[in-house]
Order: C-alpha cells, then structure tokens, then sequence
C-alpha cells in the first residue's frame, strides 16, 4: 500500500477520535458533527463540479463518509476500523 495512503488513514481514524471526544466533553453534539460533515460532502459535490470527474469528487468525499459512519457508529456506542468503515462507504456507492 502507499504510504500515502496509511497516512490518510491515520489521519481520518485521529479525527474520527477527535469528533468522538468533541462530543464526550459536550462541546458539539453527534448531530452538530453529522450535519457538518453533510455541509462539507454537499461543497465537494458541487452540481458543476468544477470540471472534476465523478471518481475524483468521490475521492474526495470517501474520508467525509467514513466520519461520517464514525460518528454516527460512535453515537450507539460502537466502533469499527478503518477497514470495515471503507467497506460500508464502498457499498453506499
């Protein structure tokens, strides 16, 4: 695997642990992250796509839809690896 790529995942597993302890200490609410989330999803799958190609904007949405399931998993008490969170965004596509 790319380096690279073990670093994004590092990286979106930290903010997904972030998130979570955002909510712990009750400075955001799991509601307030999933709406946020959808807003930065909704910019990055702008209609004109600013000449970006289907599997690039999906690209770029992935690490959003992995935080996404992550806190909604963190809202039931539950949580995945990185792994099983990729799998759920590929079959949500």
């Amino acid at each position: 695997m790319n380096t690279a790529n073990l670093q994004l995942e590092g990286l979106i597993m930290a903010v997904a642990a972030v998130s979570d302890a955002i909510v712990r200490k009750g400075l955001m609410t799991h509601e307030e992250i999933s709406q946020a989330l959808a807003s930065a999803e909704s910019a990055a799958l702008r209609p004109d796509g600013d000449g970006v190609s289907a599997s690039n904007q999906a690209a770029t949405v992935f690490p959003i839809r992995i935080l996404s399931l992550a806190n909604q998993a963190s809202q039931h008490g539950r949580s995945y690896t990185f792994a099983q969170y990729a799998e759920l965004v590929g079959r949500m596509t």
